[in-house]
């Protein structure tokens, strides 16, 4: 059969009708969802590491420019592999479609220089990962684009912040690395009242354990490099939503640049298909390492949600289906004590990254948050004491053994 011969590509995977995706469940959708056949097929995705696409004539290449016939025009603009993830990722969140970036921070710039102009505010929980605040402050505010930033779980502050140039409401629940919890639902619906969009970062939990976009936000954001992928080996961004919303970033990614790789891509769309699998077994770990980390005499606090004494563990059982990996661990002694723990782990990974299937830890005041003000970092509740842990799938017995090392010496 000669390649004119072949069956057009683009139908999606038979059985896989975007009409018949609700009716699926999260693990087969993780699977199954946005793979495009070729006239080859494949079982496994394929990567197209290409530049560009060919035409078989000028007519076709100038329909495809200008939008006028579906299909390829550059990787920067759209590419199978990365449409790929894009709809599963979709699929996954319950949207309408999704943009892949080059990162989880470009997604977040894509998303603000997509939906808001200068003069505009934007509300953004206190709690938010450092880079995050540098985005908003160092960056975007030069461009006239004013952040607000409340505390997340306090919806009083929320509502008195708004003003009539407010279009954005933006938070990551839960927090990082304090567990800290927004009433997604409650800020939706505050969000709507004043004719704003609301946005959450979703990536702590991924769809797997929470789904925003049913709870009433209008855009969900993710870096994909964190338990997307689950092993560490790729950095990429998303955002999720509707189409309308969607489209006016797409132009962004488009235009400005920061697009997803095709390799990337295929690496999460590997991540994806273990996601619910990694996800649960994560909250197992973490769930049984927070109670046991309770109940040693060198810790001040744990901050995970799945503890019955974390103060909002009442709504985290409400609005997520599991309490995830990551939590924070606040030791006596302050960040002497927290470097001596930290430095007589000898499996745990002194990383300042998160979402592995390999246990991470760090101290978050002088890696993750540690280019904000002293002022900054108290207001977020970093205190020196503080060391995040982003709980893997290793053997419990021996991630306990490598934190008593040091807590002992404490």
């Amino acid at each position: 059969m000669s390649f004119d011969d072949a069956p057009t590509p683009g139908l999606e995977t038979p059985g896989l009708e975007a009409s018949g995706l609700e009716t699926l469940g999260l693990e087969t959708l993780a699977i199954r969802a946005g793979h495009e056949r070729t006239h080859e097929q494949e079982h496994g995705e394929p990567i197209f590491p290409t530049s560009s696409f060919v035409y078989g004539s000028a007519a076709e290449a100038a329909r495809k420019f200008k939008g006028e016939e579906p299909g390829n025009v550059y990787s920067r603009f759209t590419n199978p592999t990365v449409r790929n993830f894009e709809r599963r990722l979709a699929a996954l969140e319950g949207g309408e479609r999704c943009v892949a970036t080059s990162s989880g921070m470009a997604a977040i710039l894509s998303t603000v220089l997509a939906l808001l102009k200068a003069g505009d505010e934007v509300i953004v929980s206190r709690s938010v990962f450092g880079s995050t605040i540098a985005l908003f402050d160092k960056y975007l505010a030069k461009f006239g684009v004013v952040p607000r930033y409340v505390e997340l779980n306090d919806l009083a502050q929320w509502e008195a912040a708004i003003t009539p140039k407010t279009r954005l409401l933006f938070a990551e629940t839960p927090s990082n690395p304090l567990n800290e919890l927004v009433d997604v639902a409650a800020l939706a619906e505050l969000a709507h009242r004043h004719s704003a969009l609301l946005a959450i970062d979703n990536c702590f939990l991924t769809p797997a354990l929470q789904r925003p976009l049913d709870l009433g936000a209008d855009l969900v954001i993710h870096s994909a490099t964190k338990y997307l992928d689950g092993q560490g080996r790729a950095i990429g961004g998303a955002v999720v939503g509707r189409d309308a919303e969607l489209e006016q970033l797409y132009g962004v990614v488009r235009t400005c640049g920061p697009c997803m790789s095709p390799f990337n891509a295929w690496i999460f769309l590997k991540g994806l298909e273990t996601l619910s699998l990694r996800m649960q077994a994560h909250s197992r770990n973490a769930q049984a390492m927070a109670e046991w980390l309770e109940a040693q005499p060198a810790i001040e606090r744990v901050y995970y949600s799945g503890l019955e004494s974390h103060p909002q563990h009442a709504l985290a059982k409400r609005q997520q289906q599991g309490f995830g990996a990551v939590m924070g661990v606040e030791v006596k002694g302050g960040q002497a004590a927290a470097w001596k723990v930290i430095d007589n782990t000898r499996v745990m990974s002194i990383t300042g990254n998160l979402g592995d299937v390999k246990t991470t830890i760090t101290h978050p005041g002088t890696t993750t948050h540690g280019r904000l003000s002293d002022e900054q970092r108290a207001s977020a509740g970093i205190r020196d004491g503080l060391i995040r842990i982003a709980v893997g799938l290793e053997t419990l017995d021996d991630l306990k053994a490598d934190l008593e090392r040091g807590l002992t010496l404490l």
